[in-house]
């Protein structure tokens, strides 16, 4: 138990680090829609003309989380953009959990109140609101009350599920009446504590189903082929990162790197920085984690938006 307090300590330094912007990251222009092409002529009679079907607009999406989240933000921007022509705010920071989003915890909360979930969601009104947090289990954010995984692993689940409850609550509420689909990100595997990884994305499948939002298994797609949650460094390279420079990390042995060899939980293949940022460099990790959220928002978006 002392070994697992003292790797936890070692990777608590680097999860405030991050690879994120601490500071909310504006939306950049969405790319203009391409130019639908003319339907083929026909020789057959046309039918009946019938009512055309409500328009489909772009979703405005809000994207929330930890230093994950920030080392993300701005690929998961990107596909957003290029497959759902979205509108796109991210304000994630380093180092946070559930509690810090929430309203009401004042100078408790590593997120300022401009940035609270509930409030961005009154000033944005985003169609959708991505929460991507890989749970913080340390007790370095002031909000969890000192609570630890390792100190009570019951007590910290209990507050976990409260506070994923209250978050949608708050979130839900702020809509005034236009709710958010609220999109949680199932996480990767953790070498650290493995188990508290499964129970953590149980909690946000039963939350989802809850509420009746959404998640996404982001996770999966940087876990091996047929073992969820087993930890990997590398996986086989897809056709699109073949494709793709940079992203095929090792093009001789068919394999890319997801981790850095200092940094088991990260998926930026930079160094992290005192200063956080967005991650400067192809990571495959990244961005099959973008992919996979976009995926599930395209989804959860297909019906006409009001």
């Amino acid at each position: 138990m002392r070994t697992l307090w003292v790797v936890g300590a070692v990777l608590a330094g680097v999860l405030l680090a991050g690879c994120g912007d601490p500071r909310s990251a504006p939306a950049e222009p969405a790319p203009a829609a391409p130019q639908a092409s003319s339907p083929s002529p026909t020789r057959q009679r046309a039918p009946a003309a019938s009512p055309s079907p409500p328009a489909v607009r772009a979703p405005r999406v809000l994207y929330l989380g930890d230093s994950l989240a920030m080392e993300a933000q701005k690929v998961l921007g990107q596909e957003l953009r290029r497959e759902l022509k979205a509108e796109y705010t991210s304000a994630p920071y380093s180092g946070t959990t559930l509690c810090d989003y929430l309203e009401g915890t004042g100078e408790r909360s590593l997120v300022p109140a401009a940035d609270k979930a509930a409030a961005l969601v009154r000033r944005l009104r985003p169609d959708v609101v991505v929460l991507q947090f890989w749970g913080n289990s340390w007790g370095y954010t002031p909000c969890m009350d000192g609570l630890t995984y390792t100190a009570s692993r019951s007590r910290y689940f209990t507050r976990y599920a409260a506070d994923a409850r209250r978050l949608t609550e708050q979130i839900a509420a702020a809509g005034a009446g236009r709710r958010p689909r609220i999109v949680w990100v199932a996480q990767g595997p953790d070498p650290i504590t493995p188990d508290r990884v499964r129970r953590v994305n149980a909690l946000y499948e039963e939350r989802a189903g809850t509420s009746g939002d959404l998640v996404a298994d982001a996770g999966k797609a940087v876990s091996p082929a047929g073992a969820r949650h087993t930890w990997t460094r590398y996986l086989p390279c897809t056709a699109q990162e073949r494709a793709r420079p940079g992203y095929c990390t090792q093009p001789g042995r068919g394999r890319t790197a997801l981790h850095r060899a200092d940094d088991p939980l990260h998926f930026c293949l930079a160094p992290t920085t005192s200063r956080p940022r967005p991650c400067p460099v192809p990571s495959p990790g990244i961005l099959r984690i973008a992919r996979a959220i976009t995926e599930t928002v395209r989804h959860g978006t297909a019906r006409p938006l009001q």
